[in-house]
């Protein structure tokens, strides 16, 4: 694992993969789908661990973020909602867990929420998730993320690339610039050698 000094959501996100504020939203999720409704004693669980998860820390936070990943469609609602909160890691934490579930029904209502402008981190962490989902639209956001600066965000971008596709083009996150550079250039080559790829627009 790479240790550098980084937001707090990087750092959940990376550790999730090798192993919300309760909500009472505004939130722009269509109130169309009809998530299956929890029991009334896990209801109040869902709430009690969203009002405790911003509280927590390191493996505490891990931990956390698998149970709702676990809990699945009844925790839904929250975890949506808790993405439009304004700390970017209780909504990173929330991406996290929604993509760990794998049900591309949340691709839409991914779309729909609004990521704050500047938000770099977290604009990120939503194509990771929609990446999981199975929305490849996110691929060149992806691609273009292996070249920032931060060796823990190529890391990630990478490894969400790499898992979805089992390519790797010999990237690698700690690699030189020039090494790096040329590896990002092969991953977009594949892409455009894919766009368009009815399997892909399906």
């Amino acid at each position: 694992m790479f240790r550098i000094p980084t937001p707090r959501i990087l750092v959940s996100v990376l550790t999730l993969a090798l192993m919300s504020a309760a909500c009472q939203s505004t939130s722009t999720v269509s109130s169309q789908d009809v998530w299956t409704q929890p029991s009334k004693q896990l209801a109040h669980k869902i709430e009690e661990e969203a009002s405790r998860l911003p509280w927590t820390h390191g493996l505490d936070r891990v931990q956390l973020i698998h149970w709702f990943a676990q809990v699945g469609e009844p925790a839904y609602p929250t975890l949506l909602a808790m993405v439009e909160d304004p700390r970017e890691d209780v909504a990173g934490s929330a991406l996290a867990a929604l993509g760990a579930t794998r049900d591309s029904r949340l691709v839409e209502h991914l779309h729909a929420i609004p990521i704050a402008e500047g938000s770099a981190d977290l604009e990120l962490e939503r194509a990771r998730t929609l990446l999981r989902l199975g929305d490849w639209s996110v691929m060149p956001r992806l691609i273009e993320g292996m070249r920032d600066e931060r060796l823990m965000a190529r890391a990630l971008c990478f490894q969400a690339l790499s898992e979805t596709t089992r390519e790797r083009f010999d990237f690698d996150p700690r690699g030189d610039a020039e090494e790096r550079e040329a590896a990002v250039q092969r991953w977009e080559a594949w892409w455009a050698e894919r766009t368009g790829d009815a399997l892909l627009d399906s």
